[in-house]
């Protein structure tokens, strides 16, 4: 059993439909298949999603929305006409129309895309159609609810043979429609392949897998043939654009891969994603590098030198109660280093020290801003013992500072902060040296 989730520019007209039917019927195990909304067709097109936000808002503004819901609608008959299909899509977009002019929530409005989608998809594919209303929930909260959904949606899937399944929204309570805030149908697609218990899931998309570095900082860096879950959450950490946590946990925790892979260069292998470490064949201990901007060093120290932990304590407990956010350095008995994005903490500083100072213990604070992290992620660097060396000397050739350099004891990333000024020119420098 395979789960195929296809994002937006998959299955943006008829053509990428056609290379969607060819993909899931090359390989019988796809059974479950995931679609998003259609993305766009060219540089300046609009993605239906945004067409569907922009007709909530013309409601909510008293505007009319006509000619914006007309385009709409116009972008599923060029697709239902052209692939000859035998769906009436005309009752679907008077209920839409009448829930919209009655005033239907952003939400509702914006899952309508996703929702003709899958009728289209499944009445293209000759699968079943199943609505994510009636199997993905959220709570009283607004928050989803894993385990319910988990429960019904398996009992549901145990009486389908093939289903498509329309991402990005589930419902509420009360029955009316909530979407998901972000990447919502690369979610779905991981909710349904825990649910079914699939031996894959794959996500299709409009780029063969991940790379190992920026291509707007590393000139065609190589692509990631296999990663972990946690390498990944450590990229991502550092500025990464590959998939959030929230559209991996579901498939990750029941121990399940994900295969990035691209409708339109569908012989690639992309990336494969899985919670185990593998030996990589071309180079054992690098996954990636990735950087980001924003950063401060926070440097606490206690001004009694006293051999206990409890400082240390405090502002790690404290640091989580104000929700902000870092990356752990070394510390010892009186002295604790943080590196926090500056402008989640500068909103929250006040608050943070007075917080600390009610344990009565006297403590000094400085902070060092413009800091670039960058980290280096691969299983087996900690094994490596001239992994730091080259590091810094690396950089050193390029003339840049190590503000900081952090390599946990675990065996998975090694964190270096240098000046935000020139953090592109430090990732290029550790690529080369490793790559």
């Amino acid at each position: 059993m395979i789960v195929a989730k296809f994002g937006g520019s998959s299955l943006a007209d008829a053509a990428q439909f056609q290379k969607v039917k060819d993909i899931v019927f090359a390989d019988s195990r796809r059974m479950l298949i995931i679609p998003s909304a259609p993305g766009r067709r060219f540089d300046k097109d609009e993605k239906v999603t945004d067409l569907l936000y922009r007709c909530y808002n013309q409601q909510m503004a008293g505007e009319s929305f006509q000619k914006t819901f007309e385009e709409i609608q116009q972008r599923y008959y060029d697709i239902a006409s052209q692939l000859h299909l035998s769906l009436e899509l005309k009752p679907y977009f008077q209920e839409i129309h009448k829930q919209m002019e009655a005033g239907a929530s952003a939400d509702y409005c914006a899952s309508r895309g996703e929702f003709l989608n899958g009728l289209l998809l499944s009445n293209y594919l000759g699968y079943e159609f199943l609505d994510a209303a009636e199997v993905i929930f959220f709570d009283e909260l607004g928050e989803f609810d894993a385990e319910k959904t988990n429960d019904i949606l398996k009992q549901r899937l145990e009486s389908l043979d093939k289903a498509v399944i329309p991402g990005f929204y589930g419902s509420n309570p009360d029955g009316s429609i909530r979407a998901f805030s972000r990447g919502g149908s690369d979610i779905t697609g991981a909710i349904v392949a825990r649910a079914a218990q699939a031996e894959l899931y794959e996500n299709w998309t409009d780029v063969s897998g991940f790379l190992m570095a920026d291509p707007r900082i590393v000139t065609d860096p190589r692509p990631i043939s296999h990663i972990t879950y946690h390498e990944m959450h450590e990229l991502c950490c550092a500025g990464a654009t590959v998939l959030h946590e929230d559209c991996v946990f579901p498939v990750s925790s029941a121990g399940i891969p994900t295969n990035i892979r691209n409708t339109n260069l569908p012989q690639h292998p992309g990336t494969m994603i899985t919670c185990n470490a593998l030996q990589r064949e071309d180079f054992a201990i690098f996954a990636g590098v990735s950087g980001k901007k924003g950063f401060s060093i926070l440097v606490l120290e206690k001004e009694q030198t006293d051999h206990t932990w409890s400082f240390v304590q405090e502002v790690l407990y404290v640091a989580k109660k104000y929700g902000i956010k870092f990356q752990y350095l070394p510390s010892g008995a009186h002295c604790v280093c943080l590196l926090v994005e500056t402008r989640q903490f500068l909103e929250k500083q006040d608050a943070f020290e007075n917080e600390i100072r009610k344990s009565n213990v006297p403590f000094s604070m400085t902070i060092q801003t413009d800091i670039a992290g960058i980290v280096l992620v691969g299983y087996g660097i900690i094994h490596n013992r001239l992994a730091v060396n080259r590091i810094y000397k690396a950089l050193q050739r390029q003339n840049i500072d190590v503000v900081m350099i952090n390599q946990g004891s675990g065996e998975l990333s090694t964190w270096v902060g240098v000046p935000e000024n020139q953090m592109e020119e430090a990732i290029c420098a550790i690529y080369e040296e490793f790559l």
